[in-house]
């Protein structure tokens, strides 16, 4: 794909997506299923059988864990390799996120080693620290961890009051404060610590060993889930870094800490995928053994539609997190290209898709807690057992809408970054939002009917499009600069182009695979699509109603209520007889199906 013809971050709003240009699961080649299946082997023998004990805070067992993984070579998978990596794409580094992603908290431990932990330094350190660091985190040598949260310092990191003093010659950082919720605290031997420099207004990455005198590692926190992975408060007293050990330019941290985080969103999302498929797969098969009124439970009409929505939902889920995957593999492909250092242009790819980014991990973290949520109700009282593997499913997955920025920070990150870019020149909003607001005052074109499948379905996504131009641009005019403090009007917003990306995420998926897969299948896939555009269409008209009726009085009122009721009409679908056919393919399969 050329620079020119690609979608840029966040102009799927306003450009059509042709399905060629998207990546979809069904093209894993062989290579990328073969390290799918070394991730699927790992965390059935390796993991699965220890979690009881992980559990109990045993860091010796967490380290053999990774270490194992190292040797194997799964934390090594994109890392050049010049630095004793497999040098993989993004999109396969996501596949074995979603595999590792069914192995509880144990995924938790994983990602935050392949990702925040080594990341900052592949693609911000200098020649010299990636020699001597990452071959080591990529082997499992040494086991990585990011300590960027303070007590005061959450979701507004830059506000952390860690201090690194300058040494007189200048040769090394006097580095103290303490880091709260740190992921592989109890068991890492570096650390990317975040801390302002003198009297800097902006935070400085620095890495860290763990061995260096003045680093005291706190006892392992008691949570609600995730007990598998270590989680630690990790404290800094007069810690002496090299200088050569500043990650980074001098008042970058911060801008480390926003791209990582991109990052840590979308790979978020790929594992919250894979634990999906798991949680489908253990609901249907107890369905189908569990008995009452002298038959499986599988066959009640209420546990089918339980089982329908949880296979539609991780569908939509996994289409666009795989399309946002590839965007970001060809952005930084093109990058690259065009003369920019590899680790950059990863980094910069990160950044322009962070919008996509953001729609992932709100989405794929919502969507896995109504999955496990449902997969314990399935179980019914033995869903509330610790015997279960939903019991752990549900109480680890909670943590998902917390980290790498809560939903809440995200939602206001998609709409947010989509105004500033549009204020920048980047992206042309306001052409079709003017479009739009013109239309209101026309004479309703409702066009010709079409009976081709994909023609209906994108007319219909044009015409949620159109709803969310319509909102945003009406409230950005009344609100003004004021816009970013009417953060409920922001939340509404960013339901709608969430659902709006999930929607054509999937149709652009079926549609470029239509004429490969089995006919049944297909139609399985449709009236997934089916289903769940049905439902968004009330769901958006109910979000743009509520924010239309936060701002809006009169005659402008009434035209854009009456545009909302326009713009989400939808066709009349039997979503009972779509859901039964998906639950019955669902029960025959013993799995999740698409």
């Amino acid at each position: 794909m050329s620079e020119k013809n690609m979608i840029k971050g966040g102009e799927f709003l306003i450009r059509e997506t042709p399905a060629s240009e998207i990546f979809v699961p069904e093209e894993f080649n062989d290579e990328q299923r073969m390290m799918a299946q070394s991730c699927r082997e790992f965390t059935e023998t390796q993991v699965v059988p220890v979690m009881d004990q992980l559990e109990k805070h045993d860091r010796a067992l967490l380290t053999r864990l990774l270490k194992d993984a190292g040797q194997l070579g799964l934390l090594g998978i994109s890392v050049p390799e010049e630095y004793e990596g497999f040098g993989q794409n993004f999109v396969t580094s996501m596949l074995t996120t979603e595999e590792m992603g069914k192995g509880y908290s144990f995924a938790v431990s994983f990602a935050a080693h392949t990702g925040i932990g080594t990341l900052p330094i592949l693609y911000y350190g200098n020649e010299a620290q990636k020699q001597k660091y990452i071959p080591k985190l990529a082997s499992g040598e040494f086991i990585g961890a990011y300590c960027l949260t303070e007590a005061d310092a959450g979701s507004d990191a830059n506000s952390g009051k860690a201090r690194a003093l300058s040494s007189p010659d200048g040769s090394f950082y006097t580095l103290s404060g303490v880091k709260i919720w740190i992921t592989n605290g109890g068991v890492a031997d570096l650390l990317i610590v975040f801390a302002k420099i003198d009297d800097d207004k902006n935070l400085s990455a620095f890495i860290v060993e763990s061995a260096w005198k003045g680093v005291t590692i706190g006892p392992d926190e008691e949570k609600m889930g995730i007990k598998g992975s270590s989680t630690v408060q990790v404290y800094l007293e007069d810690v002496k870094v090299p200088a050569e050990n500043l990650l980074g330019e001098r008042n970058g941290g911060f801008k480390i800490a926003l791209n990582i985080l991109n990052l840590g969103r979308i790979k978020l999302s790929g594992a919250t995928v894979g634990a999906g498929k798991a949680v489908v797969s253990h609901a249907v098969q107890y369905a189908k053994e569990r008995k009452q009124f002298g038959a499986p439970i599988a066959g009640f009409g209420a546990i089918r539609h339980k089982l329908a929505e949880m296979n539609i939902l991780n569908f939509a889920s996994e289409s666009l997190t795989y399309r946002a995957s590839q965007n970001i593999d060809d952005a930084a492909r093109i990058l690259s290209a065009n003369g920019m250092e590899k680790g950059q242009a990863a980094v910069e790819a990160m950044r322009q898709y962070a919008i996509e980014a953001s729609i992932a991990k709100v989405f794929g973290s919502e969507v896995l807690d109504y999955i496990v949520d449902e997969g314990v109700q399935i179980y019914g009282g033995m869903g509330y057992s610790a015997e279960t593997p939903v019991e752990r499913a549900y109480r680890d997955s909670r943590i998902n809408r917390i980290f790498e920025g809560t939903n809440e920070i995200n939602r206001m990150v998609i709409v947010g970054e989509l105004l500033k870019r549009a204020m920048k020149g980047e992206i042309d909003l306001l052409t079709p939002a003017m479009a739009v607001a013109k239309e209101l005052m026309a004479i309703p074109d409702f066009g010709s009917v079409t009976t081709d499948y994909f023609e209906a379905k994108k007319k219909q996504l044009v015409n949620f499009k159109k709803a969310i131009l319509m909102v945003a641009g009406a409230a950005v005019q009344h609100f003004t600069d004021k816009f970013a403090d009417e953060q409920e009007i922001m939340m509404l917003l960013a339901d709608m182009i969430i659902y709006t990306y999930a929607a054509e995420s999937m149709l652009l998926r079926i549609e470029k695979i239509q004429q490969s897969v089995p006919e049944q299948k297909l139609l399985l896939m449709k009236d997934a699509a089916d289903v769940y555009f049905y439902d968004i269409s009330a769901l958006i008209l109910k979000k743009g109603n509520d924010a239309v009726n936060a701002f809006a009085q009169g005659d402008e009122r009434q035209a854009m209520l009456m545009g909302m009721k326009r713009f989400t009409r939808s066709e009349q679908v039997n979503s009972v007889a779509a859901r039964r056919r998906i639950a019955q393919q669902t029960i025959e399969q013993g799995s999740y199906i698409f």
